[in-house]
């Protein structure tokens, strides 16, 4: 099972595909924005995402308990959703000139659209697909009206239940698009790792027929690379140009260094998996010259009785199998035979 995004197949068979997730660490800034998909594409990234909303089409302005964040959350407490919308949101202006600038740099970019209109826009500036934020996945409209495009479909499922998940591939399945990845993901910000329960990756796989990644809101590379050993095809993970003063999300964003550590280690987890078979490899032939067996170790006449001071276990392996000791053992020797000479039932 593969998709494809752009020039990249996606799928147990290719390299994890790297998402670098820009959210609002642009810090209201669209050359650093341009920077962000520059140093994606630098660190080997293979897409930059993007989130398509304005305040008013995700939230309303409004000082009530329901639109404020609460006191205790790690990174935004005590904030509207409005003021936090207005800071993170990337500007709608900004959307071509971000994709020009991937297209030269070299990288894909996409986004998360937040209703219709995002929809239409990200269209408009040819998205190779639509991903689904995780607070999102309830909203089975706007997922058919994402999944009706005929492009692939990631969806987050931070929070969800298994019910809420197969709600929302059912609904784009519906459109007749089966080109969907459904990402683990732990919406906290950030997430510890013990909050990951990777072992569900397998279990999702089983469920719900579809490619599985890891959207990861860890400290770190560890957890996606543990991720990818159980599947994961794809790992998206938030960036930045720096975390000290970065941007709203920084605080648990990779700086570039650690995104290229990410792409690198992802993908050498991926070829550790190789197959799901036991034995010798091609690459070990060598090696098995080497192993251990039976020799002669000093020059013997014929009828001395082999014991433990002229034959003994050593490398290399072409003689009798170490195991057979015990039955050459008291023996005698047929012939006059040289130190160094590989035991065989002739000799004996």
């Amino acid at each position: 099972m593969s998709i494809r995004i752009a020039d990249r197949e996606i799928g147990p068979e290719h390299e994890p595909y790297v998402i670098a997730e820009m959210s609002g660490n642009h810090d209201g800034s669209l050359d650093k924005a341009l920077e962000i998909v520059r140093m994606a594409a630098r660190q080997g990234a293979h897409a930059v995402k993007l989130q398509t909303y304005k305040p008013e089409t995700i939230t309303i302005e409004s000082d009530a308990p329901d639109f404020r964040l609460s006191d205790g959350h790690e990174l935004w407490g005590g904030r509207t959703l409005w003021d936090l919308y207005t800071e993170a949101h990337t500007p709608w202006e900004w959307h071509e000139p971000i994709f020009a600038e991937a297209k030269k740099a070299g990288i894909t970019v996409f986004s998360s659209p937040f209703d219709p209109t995002a929809i239409d826009l990200l269209e408009g500036l040819g998205a190779p697909a639509y991903k689904i934020a995780s607070s999102e996945i309830v909203d089975l409209p706007l997922i058919r009206a994402a999944a009706s495009k005929g492009k692939p479909v990631i969806i987050s499922t931070g929070m969800a239940s298994l019910g809420e998940i197969n709600a929302a591939v059912e609904a784009a399945r519906s459109t007749g698009n089966e080109q969907i990845v459904v990402l683990a993901c732990t919406a906290n910000y950030p997430a510890d790792p013990s909050e990951s329960n990777l072992r569900g990756i397998p279990v999702m796989a089983d469920a719900f027929g579809t490619l599985i990644g890891y959207s990861d809101h860890t400290i770190g590379i560890g957890a996606a690379i543990t991720a990818v050993a159980l599947g994961a095809c794809v790992v998206e993970k938030h960036v930045t140009l720096q975390r000290e003063g970065g941007g709203v999300d920084a605080a648990f964003s990779s700086e570039p260094e650690e995104l290229a550590a990410l792409v690198r280690e992802t993908r050498t987890g991926w070829q550790c998996l190789g197959q799901a078979r036991i034995g010798a490899r091609q690459q070990e032939k060598e090696g098995l010259r080497f192993r251990r067996s039976l020799y002669v170790v000093t020059d013997v006449k014929a009828g001395d009785r082999v014991s433990a001071d002229n034959v003994r276990s050593i490398r290399p392996a072409n003689g009798l199998e170490p195991e057979a000791f015990s039955r050459v053992e008291g023996r005698t020797f047929r012939a006059d035979v040289a130190r160094g000479t590989a035991l065989d039932w002739g000799l004996v």
